[in-house]
């Protein structure tokens, strides 16, 4: 039988110097990418004129497709929250910690999603 110990307020180690320049520069470029998604969605979420001569079909097409848009946006929004804040958040000791286990997220899953803050089995269970 195998026995396990438990270490309460485990602290792992701080990120290295290397590995906060990569996320700081994929955190840099996921921002930029999203607030150019924002832009292109905010263009197509503007109200669709009743005078516009498309056809009734055609209305309700782009009426569904203005809705699937504004929820693309306000993810996108929220997205872009999440990385300003993680952006802030990246001298801070917690950084790399999950926030609801504070076990360290691995630099893969950071730099995969920046914005992120709980590690992978933390995050199935919300």
């Amino acid at each position: 039988m195998r026995k396990f110990i438990f270490i309460p307020n485990k602290i792992p180690p701080l990120k290295t110097k290397e590995e906060k320049a990569e996320i700081e520069k994929k955190i840099l470029q996921e921002i930029e990418a999203t607030k150019r998604s924002i832009i292109e969605l905010r263009e197509l979420t503007k109200p669709i004129a009743p005078d516009c001569a498309i056809g009734r079909v055609s209305r309700m097409d782009a009426i569904n497709n203005k809705t699937i848009n504004e929820q693309a946006l306000r993810k996108a929004e929220n997205k872009l929250k999440g990385l300003n804040i993680t952006l802030q958040n990246m001298d801070s000791p917690d950084f790399g910690l999950c926030a609801r286990c504070k076990n360290e997220i691995p630099l893969g899953r950071i730099l995969l999603l920046p914005h992120s803050r709980f590690c992978v089995h933390c995050a199935g269970r919300l």
